[in-house]
């Protein structure tokens, strides 16, 4: 019988990888995204013509109310949420004494709240049957701080404090709740960054390449499948050793 897996800010990126690699093994997938509709229904088309089903939902995450009546689309468009994937996140580099009480309060309301408003939705069900997986998403940075990435830093931190709190709390419902910790991956979110950047966190790291969204969809699918089933509380790393240098 298929699961029915939601994934924020699923339009592109690493939200779009995970889409994809969860309608390749048989989820039915809804598609979240805030701004670039034409991206998700793009999304959507890719994963009908593999077979399954898949909706687009628009909300903006930070928003309690918007998640709460998008759960609810997804469960009479496609059934109750078996696994939520907690991808949407925003990135501002900045220097500490420039960011902006809007700019601090925005990222903690996304890359944050954003993980709260939708566990909090799709909850009752997993509660209900004892079963259910979250995967939320830190960054390396999360892990070791990054310059000029205060903000974002410490959102991504919040992130892991969440999980593993969460998890144990969660464990002796059969709800399993993991983090994923990606290192520089292509996305449009690094090309901020410039080429020249780029080209030197690639020689930095160990592995000799960035990351590709293939990479962190492939874990995070993993996560949610059986064969993980006896793991919880954990963030795991996909940075292609570069936290080790």
């Amino acid at each position: 019988m298929r699961k029915v897996v939601l994934i924020t800010g699923s339009s592109r990126g690493i939200g779009r990888a995970e889409a994809l690699r969860f309608s390749a093994d048989g989820y039915a997938v809804a598609v979240n995204y805030i701004e670039r509709e034409d991206k998700a229904e793009e999304v959507v088309a890719l994963i009908r013509q593999q077979g399954n089903d898949a909706f687009a939902y628009q909300a903006d995450v930070s928003d309690f109310e918007a998640v709460r009546n998008m759960v609810s689309k997804v469960e009479k468009d496609l059934g109750p949420v078996e696994v939520l994937v907690n991808n949407a996140g925003i990135a501002r580099m900045s220097q500490f004494q420039d960011i902006t009480p809007e700019l601090w309060q925005r990222m903690f309301a996304v890359n944050l709240n954003g993980a709260f408003n939708t566990i909090q939705a799709v909850l009752p069900h997993m509660l209900h049957v004892h079963a259910g997986v979250i995967v939320n998403t830190s960054s390396i940075w999360g892990e070791h701080g990054a310059s000029c990435e205060v903000a974002y830093s410490s959102t991504k931190h919040a992130i892991i404090g969440l999980t593993k709190s969460l998890a144990m709390e969660l464990a002796p419902t059969g709800i399993r709740v993991n983090c994923v910790a990606p290192g520089v991956v292509d996305t449009d979110m690094v090309q901020v960054l410039g080429k020249d950047t780029l080209q030197m966190l690639e020689k930095e790291t160990p592995l000799g390449r960035l990351g590709k969204p293939a990479d962190i969809a492939a874990l995070v699918e993993f996560l949610a499948s059986e064969e993980a089933s006896y793991i919880t509380g954990q963030v795991i790393t996909c940075d292609g050793g570069f936290k080790n240098v």
